[in-house]
């Protein structure tokens, strides 16, 4: 019996054009590249300016955790001159992806140099490094059971062949875009691999960056701001799934999740009934939906508790162009006035 990982494979490479050279620049005139997801596409997008054309593969509102790469994904791939991918486990689909359609890109991890976070530390050690109270929440996931239904509800097929393959993140939290002091590291790094590719631009690539990492400190001042107007005691919520533990690192917000650091990581029974338990016990003011996650399971902790809905965080993926998180920057400033809000009163 053919593996589900074959049949992608081979579906994929059906679709592309077997020796299909890699063109230098666009007809447009503008290098080609791909990102692999929203976010990181925005980062490129900032720093290639003018020069360069950017195709994200997994785009706005959408959970890069769950994603199944398309035959129109191998061929944006074969038509790029640059890949960036996040790495640290993010895209556990992305090396079959590139294999399956034969491109000759250059593959850029963007998180190069960063040091990342444990992933239990995701689970863990936020209460420890925030001073929230001790929280009894160690997870006992079983990550073998199916998961039956996506945020829209509709079923996923096939687990059983591939059971969270590309979704399980080892012991690393790939999340590294949720600090900004780290996003000025993704940005030295495409900055870096555009002028690679592209001598001719290097006067522009450096000057895009520049400006953008000027930006950047504003936006990490700005974020400091809004959470220095929380009390305390009150810096503690519950989330979908555990995408900002470098966001907690670097401007003291404990986050607590009944899920693990991918989405596809389902809460047990016991890991709901402790969490609630705890919501009570403490008086955790506030339970906030990421963008990506299925909502169900947060709407019904927030009914058993009485804890307040605050609204949406983005985690995973930017809004469209209509919504409040369109780029990287709105989305982390969105996010940041989001808490104050709920967590100030």
């Amino acid at each position: 019996m053919f593996s589900r990982r074959f049949v992608l494979a081979a579906t994929l490479a059906a679709f592309v054009a077997p020796g299909l050279a890699r063109p230098a620049l666009a007809d447009d005139g503008k290098l080609p590249v791909v990102a692999s997801f929203s976010i990181l596409g925005d980062f490129v997008k900032q720093v290639g300016g003018d020069r360069v054309g950017v195709t994200t593969i997994v785009g706005p509102d959408a959970d890069s955790h769950v994603y199944q790469p398309t035959p129109a994904d191998a061929k944006k791939l074969t038509a790029a001159k640059i890949i960036f991918v996040n790495g640290l486990g993010f895209e556990g689909w992305a090396e079959r992806l590139a294999k399956a359609s034969g491109t000759k890109a250059e593959i850029v991890v963007a998180t190069k140099g960063i040091t990342p976070r444990k992933a239990d530390e995701d689970e863990h050690d936020h209460d420890k490094d925030h001073g929230a109270k001790g929280h009894d929440h160690d997870h006992d996931h079983d990550h073998d059971h199916d998961h039956d239904h996506d945020k829209n509800g509709h079923k996923h097929d096939d687990h059983d062949d591939h059971k969270h393959e590309g979704h399980n993140h080892g012991d690393q939290d790939p999340h590294a875009w949720q600090s900004v002091g780290n996003a000025k590291i993704y940005v030295t790094n495409i900055r870096d691999a555009l002028i690679a590719a592209d001598p001719a631009g290097k006067d522009s690539y450096t000057a895009n960056a520049a400006a953008y990492t000027a930006k950047l400190d504003a936006l990490d001042a700005d974020v400091k701001q809004a959470i220095s107007k929380i009390p305390q005691e009150r810096r503690r919520i519950i989330t979908s799934h555990d995408a900002f533990g470098y966001f907690a690192d670097s401007y003291g917000v404990a986050f607590i999740s009944p899920d693990g650091v991918s989405t596809e990581s389902e809460a047990s029974a016991k890991d709901v009934a402790r969490i609630i338990r705890q919501i009570k016990a403490e008086k955790i003011p506030a339970i906030f939906i990421e963008n990506v996650s299925d909502p169900r399971l947060m709407e019904r902790i927030a009914k058993e508790t009485g804890a307040k809905v605050g609204g949406a965080l983005y985690s995973d993926a930017l809004s469209d162009d209509k919504g409040p998180a369109s780029t990287y920057i709105e989305m982390i400033r969105f996010n940041a006035n989001a808490l104050s809000n709920a967590l100030s009163q």
